[in-house]
C-alpha cells in the first residue's frame, strides 16, 4: 500500500512538472506572438490610408502607395495557385488511389516531406538557375513558378491524407454499381474530400504569401506598373524587405503598412482554412 502511494506522488508530480514546464513554453511562445502582432499594428495602423491602395511605391524620400506591389503580389499568388493546384491534387490522387501499397508511393511521400521542410530560398535558387539565367532576366512567370514549387507539397499531401480518410466503403459501392476507377474518383472521392483539400490549398496560399527570398532571386522588383509576367513585377515582400533596410521615413511606414497586409492576409487564410476544416469535421 505504502509504495503504491509513493508511486501515485511521484506519478502526480511528474505531471505537474509535465503540465508547468508546457504551460510555461505556451506563454513564452505567446508572449513574442503577441508583441510580435502589437508591434505590427500600432506601426501598420498609422500608415494605412487611401493612398496605400491607390498610388505607386514612391522614389526615396517621396510619399506613395503600395498599388503596384499588391497587384504584383496578386498576379504572383495566382500563378502559383494555377500551376500548382492542379499538379498537386493529381499528384495527392495518385498517391492516394492508385499507388496504394507501392514501395514507390512511399519514396514519394518522404521525397514530399523532404520538399515541404526545405528552405524557401534553395527553391529561388533552383529557379533561378533553370529560369532567369536561362531566359537573361527576372520575371513574373519566374516568380510564380517558384511560389508554385512552394505550395506543391502541401497540396499533394493534404490531397494525399485526405482521400485516404475516405471510408473505403464508398469506394466498393461506386465500383460494385460498375462505376470504372477514374469515374469514382471524380464523382465519389474528390467531392468527400473536397473540404480537406480546399483547407490544404488554403493554407498553402497562406504559406507562400509571404515568401520573400524565392522572389527575390525570381521576380525581384519592380518600381513602376506593370501587369506583365513577363517583366520584373513589383510585390509586397520584397517591397517591405527593401524599404525595411532604407534611411527614409516614409519607407519605413510603408513598409510597416505593407507588414500588417500581409499579416491581415496569411490570417484571413488561415482562420478560413481552419473554418473550414471544422465544418467538414
Amino acid at each position: 500500500m505504502a509504495v503504491s502511494r509513493a508511486l501515485h506522488r511521484r506519478r502526480h508530480a511528474a505531471n505537474l512538472l509535465g503540465l508547468g514546464v508546457a504551460t510555461a513554453a505556451t506563454v513564452f511562445g505567446l508572449i513574442w506572438l503577441v508583441w510580435i502582432l502589437g508591434t505590427t499594428l500600432a506601426n501598420g495602423l498609422g500608415a494605412i490610408d487611401p493612398k496605400l491602395f491607390t498610388q505607386m511605391t514612391p522614389p526615396p524620400g517621396a510619399s506613395g502607395g503600395l498599388l503596384n506591389a499588391i497587384v504584383g503580389s496578386v498576379i504572383m499568388i495566382a500563378l502559383g495557385v494555377v500551376l500548382g493546384t492542379p499538379v498537386g491534387v493529381m499528384a495527392g490522387t495518385w498517391l492516394a488511389e492508385y499507388a496504394r501499397g507501392r514501395v514507390l508511393a512511399e519514396a514519394i511521400r518522404f521525397l514530399n516531406d523532404i520538399l515541404l521542410s526545405a528552405p524557401s530560398i534553395v527553391i529561388g535558387l533552383f529557379v533561378y538557375a533553370l529560369v532567369v539565367r536561362t531566359s537573361g532576366h527576372f520575371s513574373g512567370w519566374a516568380g510564380g513558378g517558384a511560389l508554385a514549387l512552394l505550395m506543391l507539397p502541401v497540396v499533394v499531401r493534404t490531397s494525399d491524407e485526405t482521400m485516404r480518410l475516405v471510408p473505403p466503403t464508398l469506394r466498393e459501392a461506386a465500383l460494385a454499381l460498375g462505376a470504372p476507377k477514374w469515374r469514382m474518383v471524380t464523382l465519389v472521392i474528390w467531392p468527400a474530400a473536397r473540404t480537406g483539400i480546399t483547407t490544404g490549398i488554403l493554407l498553402a496560399i497562406a504559406r507562400i504569401s509571404g515568401e520573400t527570398a524565392p522572389l527575390l532571386f525570381t521576380a525581384l522588383n519592380n518600381q513602376y506598373w506593370t501587369v506583365d509576367p513577363a517583366n520584373p513585377l513589383a510585390n509586397i515582400p520584397v517591397v517591405i524587405f527593401q524599404f525595411a533596410l532604407s534611411p527614409y521615413e516614409q519607407w519605413h511606414r510603408l513598409a510597416w503598412a505593407g507588414a500588417l497586409l500581409m499579416t491581415a492576409v496569411v490570417l484571413i487564410l488561415s482562420v478560413g482554412a481552419r473554418a473550414a476544416l471544422r465544418r467538414r469535421q
